[in-house]
């Protein structure tokens, strides 16, 4: 059987990220970014495709496996009729060049340990030319090189175009096995010392952890969370990819299956958030500064997403020789998503650079002089139609969504003049377009008869996204017609409990056949939203079973299928764990419902 999605853990150094099978296998790796090329693709193809498998002989799935607590090292176990054993997973922080540390430790009686590994570069589609070197393996294939090495050495041998150990380890045995990627017209980079990184990381992680300012109930999910997002931000930037993976499946089977390996706009506002009140006050600053490199220029060309220093061109093509997870194909690569044009995401830069003022945040000093041009552009281009946060590809229409983010576009910028006098700007022109915006959105998008905004004027769909009305401002929480939108949601967007985005089976608004799984961020809104409007035992309750819906290490996608108990959507999911955390503080720290 193929590997569910719930089947994988996270191991990564903040510049890239692999995913650890429960039978042991690395199955997915992209180096030396989260956006290059994988060596390891046996995620979204077969084993000839590349993975790097470490388990006792004759074994299969593991007898248990779990993150050290407050670390992303991962130690997945086996019982045998030989005896147990342990692995250890991890990717230090490099100096360098990237390391994958795998170190085997016996437990109890005597075990045979095998290690596979296939390295395909290029998204599994090239074997590289091996060759011993320096006690090393060493494989090279364009520019991609690798160095494999154990300490101490164990008997190795090629075979089956893949490179096999088998050894043995009793109880207190360690043997470590190292794998280190460097461009191959460069040197091999200096050698890691696998056990000081396991020690190292672990300390490192935790002392990360401990950081954490939330208290509450649920503080290991929250913790968790935030390791998630640690693991999944671009280093050397600060951008935060919105998941490690690309082309897992909306649908099983089905052809939804994106790039996510890239930094969006859209998730800004929360992601600041949650990191300002957790208490992560430099990640928040390293996101802010990427979010004002990546939109510096024409706001007309401010793009949803960018790559993790900033790129722009993400251009969308199809790999056919991978066959997709469980048979899910097309396999994409980049996103032509980027070059929509989507109004909210003007709302969610304002609303991020205002929070990252109120929270005192080190200011830049081109940062309000951008606000403005930002300001300036909506004013002559906000009653446009665009693709709306869902990036539909069923052509433009004026999503509420989208026209409510322009009105928090202009409120945050009149906001900030209002409580920061030396800063200047429009103050009458930016409440004009305000009341414009909401007149509009009040008249077009609100169907009077079902008591409900709907998702684009003159619809009568729904959309989950109308679930941040009350958090953005744009209503307060007991007006009757956010009141009447979440119970509207609730009726007809809900499945088994859980939130759709849309009515992907009933309507062509998004272009694209089949369905797709409940939406798990907008599930944590809908527990935001019924705190907000008084039911928060509802909310707790949903709350609780959200945290019932990550895998055994505490992971989220980005969907879920609750008719199959199954996770979907590319894993683990920024977006998810950021609602998680968002909806602790939301329901447990300290704020009033409503």
């Amino acid at each position: 059987m193929h590997p569910r999605i719930e089947d994988y853990a996270l191991i990564g150094d903040e510049q890239t990220a692999a995913l650890v099978g429960m039978d042991g296998s690395v199955d997915w790796l992209c180096l030396p970014r989260f956006d290059s090329a994988a060596c390891f693709a046996r995620l979204l193809g077969d084993e000839e495709n590349g993975h790097w498998r470490i388990a006792p002989k004759k074994a299969d799935r593991c007898t248990r496996r779990g993150y050290r607590p407050g670390t992303l090292v991962l130690d997945t176990e086996w019982e045998t009729d030989e005896g147990a054993v342990r692995v250890t997973d991890l990717m230090p922080q490099r100096d360098v060049a990237p390391d994958v540390v795998r170190v085997v430790e016996g437990l109890r009686g005597r075990v045979t340990v095998r290690s596979t590994l296939r390295l395909r570069f290029e998204y599994g589609s090239i074997v590289p030319w091996m060759r011993r070197a320096d006690g090393h393996r060493v494989a090279v294939a364009g520019p991609d090189a690798t160095w494999l090495r154990s300490e101490p050495p164990v008997r190795t041998w090629g075979e089956h175009f893949g490179t096999h150990s088998e050894f043995t380890v009793e109880a207190g045995e360690k043997v470590a096995f190292v794998l280190t990627w460097h461009p191959s017209h460069e040197p091999r980079p200096p050698l890691t010392d696998p056990f000081e990184a396991l020690e190292s990381s672990v300390a490192d992680w935790q002392a990360w952890s401990a950081r954490c300012r939330y208290d509450g109930p649920h503080r290991d999910a929250v913790i968790r969370s935030l390791i998630t997002l640690k693991a999944l931000t671009y280093r050397p930037t600060g951008g935060i990819v919105a998941a490690a993976t690309t082309s897992l499946p909306e649908e099983m089977g089905g052809v939804r299956n994106w790039d996510y390996r890239y930094c969006w706009l859209r998730d800004s506002t929360l992601t600041l958030a949650v990191l300002v009140q957790c208490g992560y006050l430099e990640e928040a600053e390293a996101w802010r500064d990427w979010l004002l490199r990546a939109v510096a220029g024409d706001p007309a060309d401010l793009q949803i997403m960018y790559g993790v220093a900033g790129e722009r061109r993400l251009p969308e093509f199809e790999l056919p020789w991978l066959s997709g997870f469980g048979g899910s194909r097309p396999v994409r690569i980049g996103n032509g998503a980027v070059k929509q044009l989507q109004l909210d995401v003007y709302g969610e830069v304002m609303d991020s650079l205002s929070l990252a003022r109120r929270a005192g945040l080190p200011a830049k000093p081109h940062m309000w002089s951008l606000q403005s041009v930002l300001l300036d552009f909506l004013r002559s281009s906000w009653r446009q139609p665009d693709e709306g946060i869902w990036e539909v590809r069923g052509g433009r229409r004026d999503f509420v969504h989208s026209k409510v983010m322009v009105w928090v576009a202009a409120d945050r910028a009149v906001r900030a003049l209002e409580a920061f006098p030396d800063l200047r700007g429009d103050p009458d022109g930016w409440r004009t377009l305000r009341d414009e915006v909401h007149r509009e959105v009040c008249e077009k998008g609100y169907d009077p008869e079902r008591n409900t905004f709907t998702q684009y004027y003159g619809s009568r769909e729904l959309d989950a996204s109308l679930l941040l009305i009350p958090r953005t401002g744009f209503l307060p929480p007991d007006d009757p017609r956010v009141v009447g939108t979440i119970d509207a949601i609730r009726a007809e967007l809900e499945h088994n409990g859980l939130v759709r985005r849309y009515s992907a089976e009933e309507t062509p608004v998004d272009g694209l056949p089949g369905g797709e799984g409940t939406f798990l961020v907008c599930s944590f809104w809908l527990a935001d939203a019924l705190h907000m409007t008084g039911r928060t035992k509802e909310a707790r309750d949903l709350f609780e079973r959200l945290l019932g819906l990550a895998n055994d290490v505490g992971l989220l996608s980005e969907e879920y299928d609750p008719v199959a108990d199954a996770q979907l959507g590319n894993f683990p999911q920024a977006f998810s764990h950021i609602g998680l955390v968002n909806t602790a503080l939301t329901l447990f720290g300290g704020e009033e419902a409503g």
